[in-house]
């Protein structure tokens, strides 16, 4: 019988583990039951929060902070990575331009920027990199990521041939897009955005009607900056011949998926996707035996792009068994059964407060993955380890 392989491929758990620590908190477990057993980490993310880390660690690459400005023009400390091939960057948008930046009293879509953002894609083609990966999740702005094409050197006059200010509020005033200092090296970078956002840039699904409220938009504000996306829309169709206000996934994160449409040679993609292409996972899942995923919740909404179906739709593509573990299992699961998991573990040994659990999370891992070890020695792994 030869040494099984268990390829571990967990997206993080939120406030309790990053997706690294679940795979060393899954390999001490199996070994305990397997100590011959092969273990594969691939930390996983989805596009969201810990994406950056997760394809750094999945990598061998490293994480670089940054001082750039926040989505109300403060300071703040943001961080990028560069994977381990030395060529490809990781940005979550959420980490200069995030609504975790603000709080209830401060947050204004009508003046918060991504600005910060754009300085994090400056400073990634600073490293000399050829592709940027971002993830624009979690943001707080609703200027159609004008804000980030300003730290890469466009400029939005008025009608008066004044600099417009910052922020979604600004954008009714826009006459004229100047685009001779944009950074040229944006013509060279391939940028990918991890999004499983599909909204339109403007009207009833679009990023101020559907995003605005829980980002401080009365709806007042919000017909407002919907009204100033429109107007922005056209000018750069008119000015720039690109043509964003229908494309899904142009309204993410406030509009800076448009944004990142006119102004780079973005392409807007899955997260899971792209998180499964750069980390390598579906190589390594070929060698496997057993594939083990996970995160902090699992629920019939995981089927809509979250990672352990991701991982679970690469894996049954070469017939491995894939199990996934969670915190909290929710309703409807049995839906996930069709779709590539075959077994699902609750890993809380007792009923305990949210804060218990989170301190306690690598041992509950542990645990849980060293008794999944045991059935498949009792079982033999269903003939899949002879």
């Amino acid at each position: 019988m030869k040494n099984p392989v268990f390829v571990l491929a967990p997206d993080s758990f939120k406030e309790s583990m990053t997706a690294k620590e679940v795979c060393i908190a899954m390999e001490k477990g199996i070994k305990k039951a397997l100590p011959e057993a092969v273990c594969i980490q691939v930390p996983m993310a989805d596009g969201g929060e810990g994406t950056v880390q997760s394809l750094v660690d999945a990598t061998e690459g490293n994480i670089y902070y940054q001082t750039v400005t926040g989505p109300l023009g403060q300071p703040v400390t943001a961080h990028f990575g560069i994977l381990g091939d030395g060529e490809t960057a990781a940005i979550e948008m959420a980490s200069a331009s995030g609504i975790h930046l603000v709080t209830k009293e401060t947050k204004n879509p009508l003046i918060t920027t991504t600005y910060g953002t754009g300085e994090l894609i400056k400073a990634c083609l600073d490293k000399g990199v050829k592709k940027i990966i971002i993830g624009i999740g979690g943001s707080v702005t609703n200027d159609g990521g004008a804000g980030m094409a300003q730290a890469l050197g466009v400029k939005f006059l008025d009608e008066n041939g004044e600099l417009l200010g910052f922020g979604g509020g600004s954008l009714g005033r826009l006459a004229k897009v100047e685009m001779d200092n944009l950074d040229p090296r944006l013509k060279e970078t391939q940028i990918f955005v991890a999004s499983d956002v599909t909204n339109p840039l403007c009207g009833e699904n679009g990023a101020s009607n559907v995003f605005g409220p829980q980002k401080g938009a009365t709806p007042e504000m919000v017909q407002f900056l919907d009204q100033n996306l429109a107007h922005y829309a056209a000018i750069l169709h008119n000015q720039l011949g690109k043509d964003i206000k229908e494309i899904p996934g142009a309204g993410a994160a406030g509009g800076l998926g448009a944004g990142l449409l006119v102004f780079t040679n973005a392409q807007l993609k899955r997260g899971i996707d792209l998180v499964i292409e750069y980390t390598g996972l579906e190589q390594k899942v070929k060698e496997a035996d057993f594939v083990l995923t996970g995160e902090g919740g699992i629920d019939f909404q995981t089927q809509f792009g979250k990672t352990p179906y991701g991982v679970a739709q690469t894996a049954k593509r070469h017939g491995k068994t894939v199990i996934a573990i969670a915190g909290y299992v929710g309703e409807n699961i049995e839906i996930l059964y069709d779709k590539g998991i075959d077994a699902i573990f609750g890993m809380l040994p007792q009923a305990m407060s949210l804060e218990e659990a989170l301190i306690t999370g690598q041992k509950n891992i542990e645990t849980t993955c060293e008794n999944i070890a045991r059935l498949v020695t009792i079982n033999n792994g269903a003939g899949k380890m002879a």
